[in-house]
Formats: C-alpha cells, structure tokens, sequence
C-alpha cells in the first residue's frame, strides 16, 4: 500500500493556465514545469476548448478574471454546468480583492494574488489545493453506493449521527427497509432485472426521505435505511413502495417489510437504533400478511435476554449450568414396551433467568455461531452417561444426541465425535447421531459425506423431525440412513382426521421401503400409542412414558 502512495505521488499532474497576457502564462508555465505538466489558453474560449478535450486528466485550473472573448466569471458558469467539470479545482488569478466573493460563489477553491512574485507560495497554493480536491474526490467515490446513488452504510451512519447531535430536539425515526427473499428474485428473473428493482426502491426511498427532512443510505444487499422526522405511521410510505415496485416494472412477487424504530432516545447509538429496526422487521420476514413492524419495549427485553446468553455461555459451560436430561425410547413391537433408548435434551439452569428452554437458546447459538460449545457438552455428558450405565446395570443403552448444520460444516466433526467415544469408553453404535432438519438445507454433498463417514465408522444416523420440511423427504434419495424419527405434529394429528392418519401411514410405508425403523415422539396420550403401534411404528418417545429425567432419576426405566 506504502509502495502505491508512493507511486501515484510521483504522477505528474496536469495543470491548465489560463491568462490572456504570454508574460504571465509564461511566468506561471517556468514555476510550475518542473512538478506538473502544463497546458496553456489565451482566453475562456481556448479555456473552454482545453477543458472538453482534457477535462478527466486535468487536477487543476488557474484562472484570469479579466480576458477578451469570454472571462473568467464566464469559464466558471460553464463548468458548472458539467458534472466532470465542475469537479476540477479552480484558483483564480487576480489582483481585485473585491472579485474574490463573487469568484467564490461561483465555485472558486483559491485565490492567486498578481504579480506572481512569490514562486514557493503558489507551488504550495496549487499542492494544497490539488491535494484537497483529490481527497474529495475520493470520499465522495465511497461516500455513495454505486448502484443506487444513496449514502454508504458507514457515511449514512455518520450524518445520521451528526443530525442527531445538532439537532437533539428533533424526534427522529430508524426505518429499516429490506426485499423478501430478493435472492430469489435474482435467480429467478436475473442481476440486471434485479438491479432495477433496487434502484426503483433506492428512489422512492430517497424522495420519501427528503420529503420529512432525512436521508437514505443503502446497507448490504437489499437492505435500505432511512432517518427521518417521527411519523405517526408509515402505511403512505409502504403503499409508495410498492407501487414503484409494481408499477414501473410490473413485479407483483417482489415485496417488502419495513422496520420501524420511532423517536430515538439520544443515549441510543445510531448504529443500535438502526439494528433494533432490522429486528423489527425481521419477525415480519415470513409473515405477508404484514408489512410494517415497530420495535417495542418487548423486542428490547428479547434483545437483552439473548444477549445476556451469549455473552455468558462460556461461563455456563465453565460451570456446568447446562443440564442434560434423558428422555426414554421404548420399543413396542411385543406386548410389553421394552426400554429401547434415549435421547439427551439440554437445558440451562442459568443463575439470573433460572431453567432456560433450549427454545430459547439453539437457534440464537447456530445464529452466531455458539452452538458447537454447547453440543460438545452434550455429547460428551451423553457418552460418559452411557458408560455409566453400562457399568451399572451391564447393558449399554444408545442415547442420541443432536448434530446442527453448525456441526456438520466442520470438517473434523466425525474425528471429534469419535474422541469423544473413545474417551468415554464405548462403541460409536451407542451414541446414534440426529441430523437435525436446518442441517437438511445445507451443501447436500457435504451432509451426505459427512453421514457416511460417520456410518464407516460404525455410528448410527436418524434422520430428525422428518416431514417437518419438503428437504427431510429430498434427502431421503441421497443420504443414508438408520432411522427415521417422525416429527410430532404428525404423531399428536394421527387421531384427529383422516388427513393426518394417512400421512402416519405413508410414512410408515416410506420407512418399511427404505428398511429402517420409526421413531414417533411427542406420544402423549393411550390411543396415539394404541394407533401407532397398530400402524406397525417400532419405537415410541414421549410423555407417555416419560418426561425427560436427569440421569438418576432415569435409573428407574432400567429397574
């Protein structure tokens, strides 16, 4: 980078003199010829012709006032009126002070008083000023997005944040603007379709924005923000969108959601309020009944409450807060169940917030990526529990354990897992492996790699939640398999209508086909367990048998 600065220092850059008397171009062409390259006009005309052949490589312009044909008030206005050309500095030449405010009104960056008898002052006028301009140009270059023309994420942070400290009194809006699914819409009608989709929002946006006194910047992606005075409600701003949206271009499936932070409080962060609407909008994401959502006090409990996890799972793991349950399988093939499993269920017996859910965890820990700390505890509790038991009463009873798409993205799980085996003193066939549904929708090669290198080496795989998602059934043709564990929906609908017994039935018949055994949970009551064994369902979990247990109270399945 050093090397690069060096580099474009040494360019010499290229100067346009425009003076009407030779002895003062040629004044001005002997002290600047050394450092720059040097272009000369007897007047606006000439000035003027240079400019349109030359403009994108000239830095700079010294100017006259006082010429024939067109002067340089005149050279001024024309250049302004070019976006290229009212971009190349101008320092004027005079010996009028009184030229100098009309000079600046009209786009000058600096004066050169006449005679020119101080040679170091203008070289140091025309650095100066050619350095500036430069470093405008360059933030500016990064100050806009390319496509739409709004501000940068990061500069429309900024000037938000300067509204904010000028204008303290003001209540102001974050609105949060992101396209559902407008990946989709990429592949679906192409990047040029979708990029003039972005630039209809980028606009009605902007016009919106100025409207109620705010600006508009464009984040990542789709995704817009707007600061603006507090409205009461924004259905005029949502309706505004989509009838650029569906108007100009006809696109009827592209739609949007709107998170709305209203009047925020000055402790509060640009870059937070901003967030805190893109959570709003986020809980509408799947919801297109529902355009609009406000960030309240209820979402900023949430908030807390999940970062408040996050930022003590270390500590929860360090300390052995995260409890591990088992919750019995039992084989019902014969006329008594005979304990046949279980499956390990985690909860957090956090010191603020007492017994968490994993409800409340998993998900938010596969978002950022803290969910493998919290399998590799259950994992490896799981397997030392198996061990113990063994111990205890001579029989090794599997537990399954969850594997997340987290898990199965690194690429030493199956060694890991397979330590951890080795470690605790039992067969990898005594610790079965869920593969959960969000892992379905992942690289489907790698998942399939993943199964069969941990079927190699002897593990058994049950296929999660199946039919809770078109994926589970897609995966069935490709990945290997040892059971299929029936998601609950199915199994507490099986006595309710005909619909839900005949897809209990069909799954039945998917998993007789594909020589595995059934595993339905969530059995609550006698006639789900009654109808499931009459469908020929091999393996029941559920709380009809029990809830799950700590490792204690799990002694008494084996007595």
């Amino acid at each position: 980078m050093d090397e690069e600065l060096i580099y474009l220092s040494n360019i010499k850059r290229t100067i346009l003199v425009v003076d009407d008397e030779e002895i003062n171009r040629e004044i001005l062409g002997g002290i600047l010829e050394d450092s720059y390259d040097v272009l000369y006009a007897a007047d606006g005309n000439e000035a003027m012709a240079v400019i349109e052949d030359k403009g994108p490589l000239l830095s700079l312009v010294l100017l006259d006032l006082m010429m024939p044909v067109m002067d340089g008030f005149e050279v001024m206005d024309e250049m302004q009126k070019d976006i290229i050309h009212r971009n190349i500095p101008v320092i004027v030449l005079t010996s009028e002070e009184s030229a100098e405010i009309e000079s600046l009104k009209r786009g000058a960056a600096d004066f050169i008083k006449k005679p020119y008898d101080m040679p170091e002052k203008i070289l140091a006028r025309v650095k100066r000023i050619i350095a500036l301009f430069e470093d405008r140009m360059i933030i500016q270059s990064t100050e806009r997005d390319e496509l739409t023309g709004l501000l940068s994420k990061s500069y429309f942070y900024e000037y938000a944040s300067l509204q904010s400290k000028f204008y303290p009194d003001r209540k102001m809006d974050a609105v949060v603007v992101n396209i559902n699914h407008f990946h989709l819409f990429n592949e679906l009608y192409g990047m040029n379709e979708g990029d003039r989709v972005l630039c209809t929002v980028a606009g009605a946006i902007k016009t919106y924005a100025e409207r109620y006194d705010g600006i508009a910047g464009r984040g990542e992606g789709d995704i817009f923000y707007m600061y603006v005075t507090h409205r009461d409600d924004y259905e005029d701003f949502a309706a505004e969108l989509k009838k650029a949206i569906t108007g100009e271009y006809r696109v009827h499936n592209a739609q949007v959601r709107i998170g709305v932070n209203e009047c925020i409080e000055q402790d509060v962060r640009i870059e937070m309020a901003f967030e805190r609407a893109n959570m709003a909008g986020n809980t509408i994401r799947d919801d297109f009944s529902r355009v609009i959502a406000y960030y309240d006090d209820k979402m900023r409990k949430q908030r807390m409450f999940e970062e408040k996890l996050i930022q003590d799972i270390a500590d929860g793991i360090a300390r052995s807060q995260f409890i591990v349950l088992f919750q019995p399988k039992y084989n019902i093939k014969n006329d008594k169940p005979v304990l046949a499993g279980a499956e390990a269920l985690v909860r957090w017996d956090h010191p603020e917030f007492g017994m968490v859910s994993p409800g409340s965890f998993i998900s938010l820990f596969e978002e950022n990526g803290l969910i493998q700390l919290v399998d590799d505890y259950v994992w490896r509790a799981a397997a030392h529990q198996v061990r113990k038991w063994k111990d205890k009463y001579g029989v090794a009873v599997p537990v399954s354990v969850n594997v997340s798409r987290i898990d199965i993205q690194d690429e030493a799980i199956v060694d890991n897992i397979l330590d951890i085996v080795k470690e605790a003193g039992i067969e990898p066939k005594d610790l079965h492996l869920e593969i959960t549904e969000s892992a379905y929708a992942s690289d489907t090669h790698q998942l399939v790699d993943v199964v069969e290198r941990f079927r190699d080496r002897g593990f058994m795989i049950e296929m999660d939640d199946f039919g809770a998602g078109y994926s589970s059934l897609n995966m069935l043709t490709s990945m290997p398999i040892d059971v299929l564990k029936v998601d609950m929906k199915f199994v507490r609908g099986v006595n309710e209508d005909e619909k839900n017994f005949r897809m209990m039935e069909l799954i039945m018949e998917i998993a007789d086909f594909l020589n595995v055994p059934v595993v339905a949970e969530g059995v609550e009551e006698e006639d789900q367990y009654s109808t499931l064994k009459d469908l020929g369902c091999e393996m029941i979990q559920g709380y009809y048998f029990s809830k799950p247990v700590s490792p204690d109270e799990f002694d008494k399945f084996f007595e």
